[in-house]
């Protein structure tokens, strides 16, 4: 069975507007599926748990969610609204994606990436941007080169 990296981005949004949802979704899903790339959590401690943390929402309520009854994306979102004590107004959305769009990674992980993709350091520096090189350098690996 092949591996599959997850190519959304932690910088996509669904309906909600909630950034990094989509990804952990297609993470959750593939994790389930037995299919997610070596390497690659299904809920792990950055962008998923501050996520998850800042909705109100329970890892392993939406684990099990995502496992059992493998959603589409808008199914877990409808999901996700139905969830007590779930916070999805404006305020809590726009500190999120705040948060997850300002995260900066440490110069060495920073250095790291751009090493590995034959660039020079500097630009970028957000985290979005580089997880998305890291991912995109790890499907050329796996499934091109």
């Amino acid at each position: 069975m092949s591996k599959i990296v997850p190519l959304i981005s932690s910088g996509t949004a669904g309906p909600l507007g909630v950034l990094h949802l989509p990804r952990l979704w297609q993470k959750v899903s593939l994790e389930a599926a037995g299919k997610i790339a070596d390497g690659y959590p299904g809920i792990g401690a950055g962008y998923d748990s501050m996520v998850i943390d800042a909705l109100g929402l329970n890892a392993d309520a939406v684990r099990s969610f995502i496992t059992d009854s493998k959603p589409t994306y808008p199914q877990l979102e409808a999901w996700i609204r139905e969830q007590d004590g779930v916070k999805l107004d404006e305020s809590t959305i726009s500190s999120l994606n705040d948060s997850i769009t300002g995260y900066i990674h440490d110069d060495a992980t920073r250095q790291s990436i751009l090493s590995a993709n034959g660039l020079s350091d500097g630009d970028p520096k957000d985290a979005i941007n580089l997880n998305n090189l890291d991912d995109w350098l790890e499907f050329h690996a796996s499934e091109i080169a």
